[in-house]
C-alpha cells in the first residue's frame, strides 16, 4: 500500500492558531453563540487578576498555546535540499506537536458550556485542516506568506493531576475547557551547514587487483 505524502506546515506555529482561531470564531457565530468571540491570547492574562480590568479577554473563547512538544521519531533524518542543481546540508527541522487549550469565559456559566460543547462539536467535523479544504483571511503580510500547510487536532484528556498542574501554573481557578493536540508542525531556519557540487558523471573504469 503507497504511503501518502503529508505536507507539514513550516515556521507557521502563529499562522496554524489564527486558522483555528478563525475557523473555529466562524462556526460559533454560525451556530448564533456570538461574533467575533474567539481570540489568541493566553488566559493566564485574565487568571493572574480578575479583579483587573480585562475586557478583552470578557464573554470569549481564549485560545492558548499551551506547550510544545518534540517529535523525537523524525529527528535524525538527513536534510540535505538541491538549490540550483547543488546539494545543501542543513540542520533538521525541528518537528513539534502544539497542545492548545480553549477556554470559555462566557459571561454565563451556561454559555460557557454551549460554547465548549460547540468547539468540540467543530472539531469533531473537521480535524484536518490543509491549504486545500481552509479558506482564511489574508489581511495581514504574515497570513499571506502561507501556503501549502497540512495538520490536525486530537481531543487530548489529561488526568485529573494534569488538570489541577494546568490550572495552578495559570492561577488556580478553572473554567470550561478543552485541551487539543495539534499535530505536526516543522519549524526550520534557513542555515546552511555545507554545500556540495553535484555528482557529474560515475567512473566505469575498474583497474584490476591482483
Amino acid at each position: 500500500m503507497k504511503r501518502q505524502k503529508i505536507l507539514f506546515s513550516t515556521n507557521m506555529l502563529y499562522e496554524a492558531l489564527e486558522i483555528v482561531r478563525e475557523q473555529l470564531s466562524e462556526y460559533l457565530n454560525d451556530t448564533g453563540l456570538g461574533s467575533n468571540i474567539v481570540i489568541l491570547d493566553s488566559i493566564a492574562h485574565f487568571v493572574d487578576n480578575p479583579n483587573k480590568d480585562n475586557e478583552a479577554l470578557d464573554n470569549k473563547v481564549i485560545v492558548s498555546l499551551l506547550s510544545l512538544q518534540e517529535e523525537t521519531s523524525l529527528k535524525n533524518q538527513r536534510n540535505m535540499k538541491f538549490r540550483d542543481g547543488n546539494p545543501v546540508y542543513l540542520n533538521n527541522p525541528v518537528n513539534v506537536h502544539a497542545y492548545i487549550l480553549f477556554t470559555c469565559n462566557r459571561s454565563d456559566y451556561d454559555f460557557s458550556l454551549r460554547s465548549l460543547s460547540a468547539l468540540i462539536a467543530f472539531f469533531q467535523g473537521k480535524r484536518i485542516f490543509n491549504h486545500k479544504n481552509t479558506v482564511f483571511s489574508r489581511n495581514t503580510q504574515v497570513m499571506r506568506d502561507v501556503k501549502e500547510f497540512y495538520f490536525t487536532l486530537d481531543l487530548y484528556t489529561p488526568t485529573f493531576e494534569e488538570l489541577n498542574y494546568i490550572w495552578s501554573m495559570h492561577g488556580g481557578k478553572a473554567y470550561p475547557a478543552a485541551l487539543y493536540k495539534l499535530n505536526l508542525l516543522s519549524l526550520e531556519r534557513d542555515h546552511l551547514l555545507d554545500q556540495g557540487a553535484p555528482l557529474s558523471h560515475v567512473s566505469t573504469q575498474y583497474k584490476n587487483i591482483n
